[in-house]
């Protein structure tokens, strides 16, 4: 009988939470990413009946990316009659590394994986620059690698990687932003959010800061476009949205490898801000809030 170590089963389990990580990485949604899985599962399942796989994780990475890209169409079909504006759907937590394990470098590698602002930016990207840019950038495959996995020449890779480099480094270029740093001004943020401090509130903002609420038609947005400048978002932020009142109760835990807001009532989480911050002085420049309950049902 064959070890239980070995079975198809066991070999899939085992590279699960890197595949994982790798197509949410490429779609944005947990549905779509385990309707990935699945394909990727079924295929390894088949393919394992027959002869020897030598490299099983070199495959099973091969298959998931080539059916994330294929996904990816149906999904931007479908964000064309998406009301308002589009963000990844938010997770709790970084996949497939639980809070304590992996060296630094993996749990480094993994949080950016899943990154809001980095995933936002990566919208903006072809499947095929996506895909080279998560695997070589966030994952750290080879070029050569990369090329077997899209059946493209290793020089077509480079070219499609620095391509995708240079167009993600001039939106978002590479910072760290001390945690501790990060969950203080966020606390301060929604402290006067629900204070109705407009003066604390704009002071946080950086002149050219943005908000990005995604409500998909189906809770309080601020609009079909993303609204500029600290004075505008400020007035919304007080005036409309996230206020605390009856029943609504605010929580602080990261979320997608960043410290976030999560506003819940009745057990039930109704929204979650996420803040992304200029390092040199920790001002706002980004607000990106989800309030789609859609999105929202994996931080309950």
């Amino acid at each position: 009988m064959e070890p239980e170590a070995q079975t198809p089963t066991a070999v899939f389990t085992e590279h699960r939470e890197l595949l994982f990580g790798i197509v949410y990485a490429m779609l944005g949604t947990v549905a779509d990413t385990e309707d990935v899985l699945q394909e990727t599962w079924l295929s390894w399942e088949a393919r394992s009946h027959g002869s020897p796989i030598a490299h099983p994780r070199a495959y099973l990475v091969r298959v998931a990316v080539n059916a994330a890209i294929a996904r990816q169409a149906a999904i931007r079909r479908r964000r064309e009659t998406y009301i308002g504006p589009w963000l990844p759907e938010p997770l709790a937590s970084a996949p497939g590394l639980p809070a304590g394990e992996g060296d630094g470098a993996d749990r480094v590698l993994l949080v950016e994986s899943v990154s809001l602002a980095l995933m936002v930016v990566l919208e903006s990207l072809t499947p095929a620059e996506r895909a080279v840019f998560v695997l070589a950038d966030v994952f750290g495959y080879g070029h050569r690698e990369i090329a077997a996995m899209l059946d493209r020449t290793p020089a077509a890779v480079r070219q499609t990687a620095h391509r995708a480099r240079a167009h993600v480094q001039a939106r978002r270029p590479k910072y760290a932003v001390d945690p501790a740093l990060h969950r203080q001004v966020t606390e301060r943020f929604m402290a006067a959010v629900t204070g109705g401090d407009l003066d604390a509130l704009i002071g946080l903002m950086a002149p050219e800061v943005e908000l990005t609420c995604d409500g998909g038609g189906l809770a309080p947005a601020a609009g079909p476009r993303p609204m500029h400048g600290p004075e505008r978002i400020a007035a919304f932020l007080v005036g409309r949205a996230f206020r605390r009142g009856e029943g609504l109760a605010i929580g602080f835990r990261p979320v997608n490898g960043s410290p976030s807001a999560l506003m819940v009532r009745d057990g039930a989480t109704v929204g979650v801000l996420i803040l992304d911050l200029r390092p040199e002085d920790g001002a706002v420049t980004g607000v990106y809030a989800v309030t789609n309950p859609d999105k929202l049902t994996r931080l309950r």
